[in-house]
């Protein structure tokens, strides 16, 4: 054993971010702020697929997991959210 931490042993996760969203109890707020710190790192689709596939099974209600799948676009369609721009005055 080297006496370093486990941070999960995936590829996709070198950081071991997402290893160690999927060990705490955490809303889906806090799960969207790893992802993006995870993505900036570099993380695609293709790495989003092998977490998912390497965790979700197990932890399907996992916040991270919704949050995992509406990274690869699995959320359905986007929502418009409020605000001003865009709306045209009707006259």
């Amino acid at each position: 054993m080297s006496g370093l931490p486990d941070k999960g042993g995936q590829p996709a996760d070198p950081r071991g971010l997402i290893f160690e969203a999927y060990r705490m109890e955490i809303g889906p707020e806090d799960c969207r702020t790893i992802f993006l710190d995870w993505a900036l790192g570099g993380g695609g689709a293709d790495e989003i697929s092998a977490l998912l596939a390497h965790y979700a099974a197990d932890q399907p209600d996992h916040p991270m997991t919704a949050v995992l799948r509406a990274g690869l676009g699995d959320a359905g369609p986007p929502r418009r959210r409020g605000g001003a721009r865009g709306r045209r005055e009707t006259d």
